[in-house]
């Protein structure tokens, strides 16, 4: 299934995208919520309850209404918490090649992650972004997981169970922001915290299963084949497979979970495929030509993360009208 968050009269509804049409889940059956945070703390029963209703939708949806005006939104609007992993070794090890240093031995003995906003989440459409953000803003390829089960101290090999499914996640990066603060050894904060589009849509795992794909040697937990596309302006800027994630996500689960619940509607990104940001696009090209120019998003650029299986995540880089600059508050 291909579970949506959408608005009608800014009302959100939780629906399932169907033959070019969303239908409204609630509707189908009484007992699902009309909204994807309840729908997430139903777990498995409400999970089961949705498959059913899907598979009598299939079999009767010339008879059963589709939503006609909606906008659709982000489709987990309301994150309990939001982390991102760290978990492709080619996007670490090049852009710290492209830095001048070496990998570090600690990549490949733990993954790791950060938190961010989960206040500053989107779906599909416009993002305003201030001046300072437009100051080498990028985007991040990335795929994210939604959580619909609790659980604390999961074992890898039983974590791809608490999975609800899987969403595209763009993690935009103010760099210049992001490269100040980081060098006292913090953050990233307020390179990150200002917007992350995840969507269009919750994929869930039994639309994957064509995708599986073996397991790189050593690690536990389901791992999918899906070529991943970063179109900016029609052009095709970045190409990576999802199947090159060295860490998977029951790993990430696993040290997420050490000594902490985690909760239904809690939201982790893979961490960037390689190739997948203008960073790294950046430091390869000018560590292999010295008159590269580098390129950032800029105000109007319509940006699309394709993902084979989950759709694709278009956004519009708009800029808010202010002059206020954090930047220019510096000591």
């Amino acid at each position: 299934m291909k579970l949506v968050s959408y608005k009608t009269e800014d009302l959100e509804h939780l629906g399932v995208f169907f033959n070019g049409h969303i239908y409204n889940l609630n509707s189908l059956n009484h007992v699902i919520p009309d909204n994807m945070a309840d729908f997430l703390n139903g777990g498995e029963a409400l999970m089961e309850a949705a498959k059913h209703a899907f598979e009598d939708l299939k079999a009767d949806h010339e008879n059963i209404k589709e939503e006609i005006f909606y906008e659709v939104i982000a489709p987990v609007p309301h994150p309990t918490s939001l982390r991102d992993a760290y978990a492709f070794r080619q996007h670490v090890a090049t852009a710290r090649k492209n830095r001048g240093v070496e990998m570090i031995s600690e990549f490949d003995q733990f993954p790791t992650f950060y938190f961010s906003n989960h206040h500053a989440i989107y779906g599909p459409g416009e993002i305003f972004c201030m001046p300072d953000h437009f100051q080498k803003l990028d985007f991040e390829l990335e795929v994210a997981i939604v959580i619909n089960k609790k659980g604390r101290n999961i074992k890898a090999a039983d974590a791809d169970d608490y999975i609800a499914g899987y969403m595209i996640m763009n993690d935009f990066s103010a760099r210049t922001l992001q490269m100040e603060e980081m060098k006292l050894n913090l953050g990233p904060a307020k390179g990150k915290d200002f917007a992350t589009s995840v969507g269009p849509w919750l994929v869930t795992k039994d639309e994957l299963e064509p995708y599986k794909t073996q397991t790189k040697t050593n690690h536990v937990g389901n791992s999918y084949q899906l070529n991943m596309e970063c179109w900016v302006n029609s052009q095709l800027v970045s190409k990576g497979d999802f199947a090159t994630m060295d860490w998977t996500f029951a790993e990430i689960i696993e040290r997420v979970s050490y000594g902490c619940d985690i909760l239904p509607g809690d939201v982790i990104g893979s961490g960037t495929v390689g190739t997948g940001c203008f960073l790294e696009l950046n430091g390869t090209g000018k560590l292999n030509d010295s008159n590269y120019k580098e390129q950032w998003l800029q105000p109007n650029d319509r940006i699309e993360l394709r993902v084979q299986g989950l759709g694709i995540l278009s956004n519009m880089m708009i800029a808010d009208k202010t002059e206020f600059s954090i930047l220019a508050l510096k000591k």
